[in-house]
């Protein structure tokens, strides 16, 4: 018989201030100028990983109001167009949201394939919009390294927050506080 395990509210709501800090550390780190050269290649898109770990192994971590606040912060502070990298994102994660429970029992290669389409639907779809608006891009070369980069990237992301935050699927018969099945 699985014991019902409760999460507490106060618990989400640390969760949720410990997702907003980490996109707002991620984000001070874009802002460093650390280098001067331009980029043969594009690091993963850490915001958007992190996003997506806490979306599909504990989706009430992550409302999607929280999800559009520090995106639209991104898109603001990074020079993208406003809304749109936040919108996107915000679309990816309640698919995302809505997929987590069938995700629980299946192997983790599963969750990384979801999790890379995902990415590969917000960045593709992201340079799509600009593309129709005429707005001038970073070089293809550049954005598929970043797609590569993001894609295999997501297993270290899930490792470092289920070793740092305790990030970690929901179990079966795991419960909120009211009782309602998570």
């Amino acid at each position: 018989m699985a014991e019902h395990v409760a999460i507490s509210p106060a618990r989400i709501w640390a969760m949720r201030g410990v997702y907003l800090c980490i996109c707002l550390g991620i984000l001070l780190l874009e802002l460093l100028p650390l280098q001067t050269e331009p980029r043969q290649f594009a690091g993963p898109e850490l915001m958007l990983l992190l996003t997506f770990t806490f979306a599909l192994r504990r989706p009430e971590y992550v409302p999607a109001w929280a999800v559009g606040l520090i995106m639209l912060l991104g898109d603001f502070l990074l020079h993208r167009p406003p809304g749109l990298m936040a919108g996107l994102t915000v679309i990816a994660v309640e698919a995302l949201r809505a997929r987590s429970d069938g995700l629980r029992t299946l192997p983790f290669s599963v969750e990384w394939l979801t999790a890379a389409l995902a990415a590969a639907g917000v960045l593709i779809g992201f340079r799509v919009v600009l593309a129709l608006f005429l707005i001038p891009q970073a070089p293809l070369v550049l954005a598929a390294s970043q797609l590569a980069a993001t894609a295999i990237a997501y297993p270290i992301v899930v490792l470092g927050s289920a070793a740092l935050f305790g990030v970690r699927r929901v179990a079966p018969g795991e419960v909120d506080q009211l009782g309602h099945r998570i």
